[in-house]
């Protein structure tokens, strides 16, 4: 674990809304990402992760045009992913602002789309996201924002991509997915024991008790999250938010 481990809030947009999801289902409308970019800035998180979950499942590209209105008021990294399906797409989110570029459904369909994308770009700018999901016992990989299950492990994807040369991790749970309750740390543990690289945990934050959890006993470099972001309070009201420096230093999270 490192001393200052990132916390980073995901974003997800489908058909240019700001939504969140549980279990990759049961989407709630909750308005316009730019403007959730506009509170973000304020409250000094390290990094901002956007995902367009209807863009891959719907065979469309990434909407360059809400990236770009998303890059240009975000004071902070940025990662972004879905629809993308080539080299020069790739090129053009790294050259409209954002650092890293994560795919999800390529690492299946298209590896050659991978190992590409880290020969021009680097690894530090290829990011692998793994969707999980525990079917009859084990863990399998799914796609396409959870619509096609995979035969193969997460364990395994993950080796798969590393040796693809990507230079980060993203495990997510489905079946945690907008619930609250905490991340699957053994799910988590089994990715980061089975790679190099520094690994993402995402699926069932609700609170800094859950980024502490996953980060000191999943033993993740980073946590992210989406409802703890979003919402407030067990009615989940709408409110964009982040734990404050000071929280997170309290928490154990961050050390000095």
């Amino acid at each position: 674990m490192f001393i200052r481990p990132r916390i980073i809030p995901v974003l997800l947009i489908d058909d240019r809304d700001l939504i969140k999801t549980v279990k990759f289902k049961d989407r709630t409308y909750l308005g316009d990402p730019v403007n959730a970019v506009k509170i973000f800035n304020r409250k000094g998180i390290d990094e901002l992760s956007i995902l367009d979950i209807g863009a891959t499942k719907n065979g469309k590209e990434p909407d360059f045009e809400l990236l770009r209105d998303i890059a240009s008021e975000a004071f902070m990294p940025l990662s972004c992913g879905g629809g993308i399906t080539t080299v020069d797409q790739v090129r053009e989110l790294l050259a409209i602002g954002y650092e890293k570029v994560v795919i999800n459904t390529g690492l299946i369909r298209n590896p050659s789309l991978i190992r590409k994308s880290v020969e021009l770009f680097g690894s530090q700018s290829i990011v692998a996201s793994i969707d999980a999901k525990f079917v009859k016992g084990q863990y399998k990989c799914v796609i396409a924002d959870g619509n096609e299950t995979v035969e193969i492990t997460p364990v395994k994807l993950a080796k798969e991509a590393e040796d693809m040369g990507v230079g980060e991790i993203i495990i997510n749970s489905v079946d945690r997915d907008g619930g609250m309750q905490g991340y699957d740390i053994t799910l988590v543990k089994s990715i980061v024991e089975s790679v190099k690289i520094p690994v993402t945990a995402i699926g069932g934050a609700g609170g800094i008790n859950d980024l502490k959890k996953v980060l000191h006993e999943g033993h993740a470099h980073a946590a992210a999250g989406g409802s703890m972001f979003v919402y407030y309070g067990k009615l989940k009201a709408v409110l964009i938010t982040a734990p404050s420096e000071e929280e997170l230093l309290n928490a154990g999270i961050y050390k000095q």
